[in-house]
């Protein structure tokens, strides 16, 4: 009792533990927002700098139709004043000329010599650079050094607004990819858990627990996966049941025999005989058989039944088990006919063989009229030996027939177990 206060805090904490890990839905809501956060940002960031140089990429275009524009005003002034007098160091006339915009320190006029009228020597290197043509003569050039970086304010604010565009649209992208995420996740998480409850009732032994197939897809497979496993529970559970009731009840009867008889032997009721004790070494020889039986079957459905697999004859096996029933058979006047001619060699166990045999030839010396016959042919098929076991009337309603391997089960219920056994024999 000591301990106890430990596991209850114990169970507690692994509870409060358990509840704090992030479930299934969670984790998948953050999975998905992760991955839609993580799109939203590189397409931001890829819009941007799409943005950025298709936005530069334009402005260098304008400035190249107005690079035109500009050798032609120079052109016409050049006409009139015949030299670049006029121009030589007056960046305020070449600016008015340029206008609009104001791009003076990007321009540079070079004479017909390339001899720096006006402006960077350095741009007619890096930059576009315009003949100015007079009277089909070049008498200059006009060079223009391409734009690399926004700085007019109204370029910068027009670029600024687009940038935040971008964003909210993002962030807008994320939101929905949120709601969906959300769900989604309901539509995911929501089977999942259902079939989570459905394995928590089943370990706790309602078999009858099923749940809805509402997909194709691997959570529909799961859940019809879980209803087969459920119903082979069901199915097992009610064998269980039944095969505990039916042992038992098949105890329960040489044990009262029995008993029944070891009393009237202590009171006196019936003397102590050889036939008395025949009668109890009968019920304990038929409560032993029974034993032995379920023993077997109890082997075989754990697998720990042992074989010694081998090259077999199934004629001599055959024969080996009708002689033992020979006698029987007469005493029961049933007459026995085989058609066993050649060998049929297969791979098993001789002993298990033999002892299929005897059960099948137990249940004809059991159960057919006298009179009767028992008819034992081997035919071959497709490669395979088929035996044939066929005995007179009565035989086996069709009804039945599904149910004869069935362990405890007998054809007559009514039959005793002096008359009809067990059950057991076709099972094992």
């Amino acid at each position: 009792m000591k301990n106890a206060p430990a596991r209850l805090m114990g169970a507690a904490a692994h509870r409060t533990m358990h509840a704090m890990k992030p479930g299934i839905a969670l984790k998948f809501f953050l999975a998905i927002l992760l991955a839609a956060a993580v799109a939203a940002a590189a397409m931001a960031v890829a819009t941007r700098l799409s943005f950025q140089w298709g936005f530069l990429g334009y402005l260098n275009q304008v400035d190249a139709q107005r690079l035109d524009e500009l050798a032609a005003r120079l052109a016409t002034e050049y006409r009139r004043s015949g030299d670049w007098q006029f121009l030589r160091d007056d960046y305020a006339k070449l600016r008015a000329l340029a206008l609009p915009p104001p791009t003076i320190p990007r321009l540079a006029l070079l004479d017909a010599e390339g001899r720096t009228v006006v402006g960077n020597p350095e741009l007619a290197a890096e930059g576009a650079v315009k003949p100015i043509v007079v009277d089909g003569g070049t008498v200059g050039w006009i060079a223009r050094a391409p734009l690399r970086r926004l700085s007019g304010a109204a370029d910068v604010s027009f670029q600024q607004k687009q940038l935040r565009a971008s964003w909210l649209t993002a962030a807008l992208a994320l939101a929905l990819a949120a709601g969906l995420a959300v769900v989604l996740g309901r539509a995911f998480v929501t089977p999942v858990k259902r079939l989570a409850d459905a394995t928590h009732r089943l370990a706790a032994g309602n078999y009858a627990t099923r749940v809805p197939v509402e997909s194709q897809d691997e959570l529909g497979r799961l859940a019809a996966d879980f209803n087969r496993l459920a119903e082979t529970l069901e199915r097992n559970e009610t064998l269980r049941r039944r095969f505990m009731a039916d042992v038992s009840h098949e105890l329960r009867t040489p044990l009262a025999v029995l008993s029944a008889e070891l009393e009237a032997l202590e009171d006196g009721v019936r003397p102590l005989t050889l036939e008395s004790l025949a009668s109890l070494r009968g019920e304990v020889n038929a409560l032993g058989k029974l034993v032995g039986d379920l023993n077997q079957l109890a082997l075989a459905d754990v697998g720990a039944l042992a074989y010694r697999k081998q090259t077999v004859n199934v004629v001599p096996l055959v024969q080996q088990a009708l002689e033992s029933y020979r006698e029987r058979f007469a005493e029961r006047d049933l007459a026995v006919e085989t058609a066993l001619a050649g060998d049929a060699r297969i791979f098993g166990d001789a002993d298990r063989l033999v002892q299929l045999f005897r059960n099948l030839l137990e249940n004809s010396a059991r159960y057919t009229d006298p009179g009767g016959r028992v008819q034992i042919a081997l035919r071959r098929e497709d490669g395979r030996a088929i035996l044939d076991f066929d005995d007179a009337a009565p035989g086996v309603p069709a009804a039945s027939l599904p149910h004869l391997f069935e362990r405890f089960y007998r054809v007559d219920a009514s039959r005793s177990r002096a008359n009809g056994g067990a059950g057991l024999g076709l099972a094992i």
